[in-house]
This record gives C-alpha cells, structure tokens and sequence, in this order.
C-alpha cells in the first residue's frame, strides 16, 4: 500500500479545515493567544508543531494560532507515525499526539499509552503533548508519567490554551533535558574523580621510620589528576626509596601516561633494579607508551639507605631535590650529573650519585610547576633562586610535613596571582633523632 505524501508548508485553519474553529477563537481570544506564543528559544524564531493525527485536515482540533509577531505557528500534520517521522526534523518544537491513534502495526495492543511510547522512541529530543477524549483525565495523567509534558482535552482546545501548552511544554522539556545532562555530567564527573583518585599512590612505608607527605595539584581545571607523578616504597632490605617526575603536557594523555610510568617504577623498584638499569627500562616503558615521539618526562629517584643517612640521586633531566637540616639553610642537592629527561636520547645513562643526608635532614623532591610560576604582573619566573627563599622562611616560621607543603604552594599560587597552569607536585621526607 503506498505511503501518503505529507504536507511540510504551514497550514492555516482555512486550509487544514479549521475555519470553524477559527472563528470560535477569533477577536479577543486570538490576541491573548498572540501574547502567550512568546519565542521559546529567544530569538524570535517561527514556532513548529507537528500534529499526529488520523484526520488532520478535516478535524477543527488546532485552532488558529498567532505568533508574536503576528504570523501563524507552523503546523506540519502527520496521518501515522511513518508521516511522522518524516517532517520530525530539529526545527520541529513541539508533537502535538492524539493517543486514540493505533499503534504501528498493531503491536501493543493492550497498551493504552503504546502509540506514545512509540513517539517518545522516535523523538526524545522533542517535547510531546498528549491529546485526549474529556474525562480521560487518568489516561492524560499516566501519558505525563510515561514521558509526554503534558496532556490537552480535545474538546477543550482553544487558541490560548494551545499556544500556552506549546511554550510551556518546549521550556519543561528543555528544562528537564538540562536537568538530564547536568545530573549526567556529575556522575561522570564522580566517575572520573572516583578514577583518577584510584590512580593516585599509596606510599608503601610500612616499617619506616620517616615521615612522608605530599601535595598535588593538577593543572586541568576541575581534574584530580595531571602530567606530575611520584611514589615512595620501602623494599625488605629497609632501603625508601622515592621518585618524583613530570611528562611534558597537561592533558588526559599526559596523566594517563604518568600513572603508567609511576606503576612500572613501583614495579621496577621493588624487583630489585635501580640507579642507570631502572631509569634506561622506564625510558623503553615511555618509548612503547607514549603517543608521539616528541613527548618526554622528567625524572627524580633517590634510594635512601636503611640507616638514613646516605641516598643515592638519578636525575633525568629533573630539578634538584631541596634538603634541610637543622642549624643549615636549606639548600639544593648536586646535579652536575644530570642525565637528559626520558625519551630524547637512545641510548642514555643515568649516573647514580652518592649523597650524605645526615642524622636529621627534611628532603623535598618537586617538579617545575611549583618554580615556573610567574612573580607578580611581569614575566619573571619565581625560579629554584626564589624556591630556596620561600622555603626557608617557612621553615623559620616552624612550618613542617603536611602544613609547609600546603603553604608553599598555596604562596606560589599568589605569587602567580591565580591558578597555577602548570601540574604542581611535592614530596617531603622527613627524618628526626
């Protein structure tokens, strides 16, 4: 059996059989009707409902309706969801459904409301009003509960009740499809943050004597997690060791691969390797990782002895740690011999530097957000100069551990006058008599 071709121009009542209608709405109730039709998308643009019904044309049920300035609202008319679904184009606002209508190929015979299911299906970026006999209150109700924004009785339709149905439907919908979205955008966001904590270390110092602490803060607006990674273990000679390290960039990739070389050093350190073997293994891990050739990640690893007072020191192209001892100012660790960042060259060592801590010492290992960010208006770089500086005084103020990092990063934040761009991540190990 052939398809009827649907009509897709506007329709005025006279056209669609609507003239009697018309008429019934016309003089003052058609002006009401061109105040209630206000834009629903606020710029003026032409109102378009799109009725579903058996006979259209030669049923008065869509009166005579008037836009705000003076033109009629597009009507587009549909015998049958398979018209229907031709003229359902986006610039369609509202579907105007008569629940009377069969549902596609008899299915769901049984069901009262399966004609609008079917229509919810095939449109749920739109709003729907449900059409009804009068009385059929309950079935009107229970169309609202399945998903239309509202319900109309026929017999009751009239130009004001219908344009003020039409606006107030598009906005419900819009406001719940806003609703939708932003309940949708907090549970990915709890799903993220729920992740990204996951990938965040646990320091396995179980055993030792010193004091850990840290502080992160990721670059990435609203993210919990950026390019800057570290870790601490404690392996079964006794021996802490510690690293901290930053991948160039600060998007998801860059995190994503931090958290993966973060892992292979826990897993490389606890098996055993270190110094130049470690740092040339996590150069091959970053090779086969990373997304493109020119990304890169600075490294720091220190291995502290089991009677904390000696440490051994890799850097791969990584600011010096800062250590500090009572009675001395704080002062930054050698790096005569630090090697190039992992990823530029094939082929590079790593020497393994031999350092004296001392009986009692606080060590900080950090990556560049927390020197790089500006001084003031100009351009001037707070630098490891202006680092030394800042820490120093605080720990002449007394500041220790936990309190001394969130200090000098919340300092370093006004000092750059607002948020930092870049991740920032500290590590301090502390040892006392």
């Amino acid at each position: 059996m052939p398809v009827p071709v649907p009509r897709q121009r506007a329709i005025p009542a006279v056209e669609s059989g609507q003239a009697q209608a018309a008429r019934a709405v016309g003089g003052p109730l058609k002006e009401e009707a061109h105040r209630d039709a206000t834009p629903v998308n606020g710029t003026g643009a032409t109102l378009t409902l799109l009725l579903i019904e058996d006979d259209p044309a030669g049923s008065p049920i869509v009166p005579d309706l008037l836009d705000p300035a003076g033109k009629p609202i597009r009507v587009r008319t549909a015998r049958n969801l398979t018209e229907a679904e031709r003229l359902l184009t986006d610039d369609v606002h509202c579907i105007l459904l008569d629940l009377a209508l069969p549902a596609p190929g008899g299915s769901d015979a049984g069901d009262e409301l399966a004609v609008l299911k079917h229509v919810l299906q095939l449109a749920p970026r739109h709003a729907v009003l449900a059409l009804t006999a009068s009385g059929d209150a309950e079935r009107g109700a229970e169309a609202v509960r399945v998903g239309a924004q509202d319900y109309l009785f026929r017999d009751e339709l009239d130009g004001r009740l219908l344009s003020r149905a039409i606006r107030y439907a598009v906005e419900r919908k819009r406001s719940d499809t806003a609703e939708r979205r932003l309940a949708e955008g907090r549970l990915r966001a709890q799903e993220n943050r729920r992740l990204e904590r996951g990938l965040l270390p646990t320091p396995l110092l179980e055993g030792s004597s010193l004091r850990f602490a840290s502080r992160y803060r990721p670059g990435r607006s609203r993210a919990l997690l950026g390019g800057d990674f570290y870790d601490a273990v404690r392996t079964p000679d006794g021996t802490v060791h510690a690293m901290i390290g930053d991948v160039c960039g600060h998007g998801p990739d860059e995190a994503a691969l931090g958290v993966e070389l973060r892992i292979a050093w826990r897993a490389l350190t606890l098996a055993g390797l270190c110094g130049d073997e470690l740092l040339n293994t996590m150069q091959q891990v970053l090779e086969h990782e990373r997304a493109d050739e020119e990304i890169f990640a600075t490294l720091c690893t220190v291995d502290i002895a089991p009677d904390g007072r000696r440490a051994g020191l890799c850097l791969a192209g990584h600011p010096a740690p800062l250590i500090a001892r009572p009675g001395r100012p704080a002062r930054l660790l050698p790096y005569d011999n630090n090697g190039p960042a992992l990823g530029l060259l094939p082929g590079a060592r790593w020497p393994r530097m031999q350092v004296e801590l001392g009986p009692e010492w606080s060590l900080m290992l950090y990556t560049d957000g927390l020197i790089e960010g500006r001084v003031g208006a100009g351009g001037e770089r707070l630098g490891q100069d202006g680092m030394l500086e800042m820490i120093r005084r605080q720990l002449a103020a007394g500041l220790r551990g936990e309190e001394l990092l969130r200090a000098a990063v919340s300092e370093v934040r006004d000092l750059n006058g607002g948020e930092l761009t870049d991740d920032v991540a500290v590590v301090l190990l502390d040892r006392t008599r």
